[in-house]
């Protein structure tokens, strides 16, 4: 059977324009998960305190919460004399990304304490901002690239898949490197991942075509943002559902540290990722063949109950058995996947609606609240993994990588421990039900989205609209 997804006549993209798309999705999510998953290990092994580290992470968030709205409102207002919305931003931060990211992890080791904490502060604030001119315009984009949903879905799943690929590669790329096996440092690693970055996402600004007309209707005020937040709905719902899911999400900043004490290995985890990969990427190919038969939402409610009832499952089983272990990790893996792949198609199918209802047209606030909140539970997932262990008699440690770990031979508690499996396998698990419970009030569907869009776009009048609507029980 055909997995391919099959280009219809009435797709707007040429095939070199969709691959610099999704290799985009590669180079910034390999750096995304160096900073996301990989960060906590790195601040662990450089012998800083864990409560002082998570202190320090939550405290950049406050300039994040002013630097994803400052860049929202700058988005929708500046215009380029080239008249293009996303592509000049796209330039500006496929370089930028990759250069802050190396920064983060060449904090001097010899330096002090304060000098430490000073340097990951400063780093953290200017990657941050580098990631919020990247990540607003390259989501926005795809909304002029097409007004095809159907294009957009399948632009959507396979940007995931690329995504997805890159995470991998960067998994694989710290874990062998760092690994007791190898030896090298986290600055070789983010040298390495930095460089095919740069390769990967400069290619989407020269051959990625904004074909929509941008519409400005009005200019904006701060009066006239906060209507239009509180006006969609389902923008709030969704990533209310997703502060949960991500925010609870630490078991990736955990991994290293659960292989090597629990699975007595580092490299465990690179085996549980190459073993998961292939359910995963199955299951990914075939979303974009399940969208055309069914509403996202309902795939992705039935994936979050199969994610809470595997996660239950591996955390009561425990990692004493590891075969019974490795079997539950590649079962979790699929539903895991398609949420994975899912996770961010709803924020055009919102960024349209919001159009709709209120008039606005205001796609740099929408995509920058999908920014800010995954860079904001990025940062709480790894603090809370990191305040979690120390509440469990975590040992500070201080070494450059686990093979140096492995000589200084510094056991942990079994209550540490304890605090460990817990952290990595249960808290995980609270925060997909919680989501659930949340996701469950979203209704919006994707039929009532296209209608939305085809007047947005001006293919059909309001009138026309509001019919097709209402017989599709929008309210």
């Amino acid at each position: 059977m055909k997995i391919a997804y099959v280009q219809d006549k009435s797709w707007h993209t040429s095939p070199t324009e969709r691959f610099s798309y999704y290799t985009f999705f590669f180079g910034q999510n390999a750096v995304y998960n160096l900073v996301s998953t990989l960060l906590t290990t790195y601040l662990l092994l450089l012998g800083l305190n864990a409560e002082k580290s998570a202190a320090v992470i939550l405290a950049v968030k406050l300039w994040d919460a002013f630097n994803d709205a400052i860049f929202g409102v700058i988005f929708d207002k500046v215009k380029f004399k080239s008249g293009r919305k996303y592509l000049p931003w796209l330039k500006i931060s496929s370089i930028a990304v990759p250069i802050t990211t190396i920064l983060m992890f060449i904090i001097p080791a010899g330096g002090s304490e304060s000098l430490k904490l000073a340097w990951l502060a400063i780093a953290y604030i200017i990657w941050d901002t580098a990631y919020t001119i990247c990540d607003v315009p390259i989501y926005g984009i795809i909304t002029v690239m097409t007004e095809n949903l159907d294009e957009r879905t399948s632009m959507l799943s396979y940007k995931s898949i690329y995504g997805g690929a890159g995470a991998g590669f960067c998994t694989l790329v710290g874990t062998i490197l760092i690994s007791e096996h190898v030896g090298s440092d986290f600055g070789i690693v983010a040298i390495i991942l930095g460089v095919t970055a740069a390769i990967t996402m400069v290619p989407v600004a020269f051959k990625a075509k904004e074909r929509a007309p941008v519409v400005r209707t009005e200019d904006f005020t701060v009066k006239k943002m906060f209507k239009y937040l509180v006006s969609n709905k389902y923008l709030l719902i969704y990533y209310l559902g997703f502060f949960f899911y991500s925010s609870l999400n630490v078991s990736a900043n955990m991994t290293l540290f659960v292989s090597f004490y629990l699975f007595h290995d580092s490299l465990f985890s690179l085996i549980i990722t190459v073993i998961g990969l292939v359910p995963s990427l199955i299951c990914a190919l075939f979303v974009p063949r399940l969208i055309r038969r069914f509403d996202k939402m309902k795939i992705y409610l039935v994936c979050v109950v199969l994610t809470i009832v595997t996660g239950l499952i591996t955390f009561f089983v425990g990692y004493e058995n590891i075969i019974v272990y490795t079997v539950l990790a590649t079962i979790k893996a699929m539903p895991l996947a398609v949420i994975g792949v899912m996770m961010f198609m709803f924020t055009p199918d919102c960024a349209e609606y919001g159009k709709y209802t209120t008039g606005i047209d205001a796609k740099g606030i929408t995509f920058a609240l999908q920014t800010f909140a995954a860079k904001l539970t990025g940062a709480i997932a790894g603090s809370l993994g990191l305040l979690l262990i120390g509440v469990f008699d975590w040992k500070e440690i201080e070494a450059e990588n686990f093979e140096v770990l492995q000589q200084m031979n510094i056991p942990q508690s079994d209550t540490a421990l304890f605090g460990l499996w817990f952290t990595y396998a249960l808290v995980p698990v609270i925060g997909v039900v919680l989501a659930g419970v949340v996701w469950f009030f979203y209704r919006l569907t994707d039929k009532q989205v296209q209608v939305m869009a085809d007047c947005n776009m001006g293919k059909i009048s309001r009138e026309e609209a509001d019919s097709r609507l209402k017989a599709l029980n929008f309210k």
